[in-house]
């Protein structure tokens, strides 16, 4: 993918993190309620839908990073049927490997934003409220997008650090909140957007 004209942020990125959807190892918390296979195709869907929504908009370059890795065909049907990149996920657990991508990332542009593909609030406007905190006078150091179950669904950064991603309890209702206190352990200003539903529960589906 060419990251040149025609977006409105050409040096950010927006790290979109993806699991292979396959049944049993994604989405495994809908799986009583949908089954290993039901939770997959709705795993896809969302997966689609996010790149359906942030593509055709043009804010920043996407890159799909992809756990275990790239080979699968759904990463490469969504490789040609959308303008982005396809990186290996790399790391051991989800904190590693989002520190990994923002780091790789922001060795080459000046501001990235990291999500999932599980928010189906989550577009455009977002990404490019996040975008404009980072880059625009007076610069944020750090964008927090919080989930409503105490997560959070965007973490938009100018530079990567350790303490954001390293002992934190994935997947538990503390994330935010703990994400919170390292950016003030750090000294960093930071800014957040308005707190959105993730679909990760039987629960959420009825959303």
């Amino acid at each position: 993918m060419e990251a040149g004209g025609g977006y409105r942020f050409p040096q950010a990125r927006i790290l979109v993190f993806a699991k292979a959807p396959v049944p049993g190892a994604c989405k495994t918390r809908l799986i009583p309620a949908l089954g290993a296979e039901g939770a997959a195709a709705l795993y896809r869907e969302l997966l689609e839908g996010t790149l359906a929504r942030l593509a055709p908009a043009r804010i920043a370059p996407l890159e799909l990073w992809c756990a275990p890795d790239t080979g699968h065909w759904a990463f490469q049907d969504l490789a040609a049927r959308w303008d982005l990149s396809l990186h290996d996920q790399q790391g051991g657990d989800l904190g590693e490997r989002m520190l990994h991508a923002a780091t790789d990332a922001l060795l080459r542009v000046e501001a990235a934003v990291l999500i999932g593909s599980d928010c189906p609030g989550l577009g455009p406007a977002q990404i490019a409220s996040a975008l404009t905190a980072l880059l625009a006078q007076p610069q944020q150091d750090a964008v927090l997008g919080p989930a409503e179950d105490g997560g959070y669904v965007l973490l938009g950064l100018r530079q990567p650090a350790r303490e954001l991603f390293t002992g934190m309890p994935w997947g538990g209702d503390q994330v935010a909140a703990l994400t919170r206190a390292r950016l003030a352990g750090l000294g960093w200003r930071w800014w957040e957007l308005a707190p959105l539903a993730d679909v990760d529960r039987p629960e959420d589906l009825a959303c």
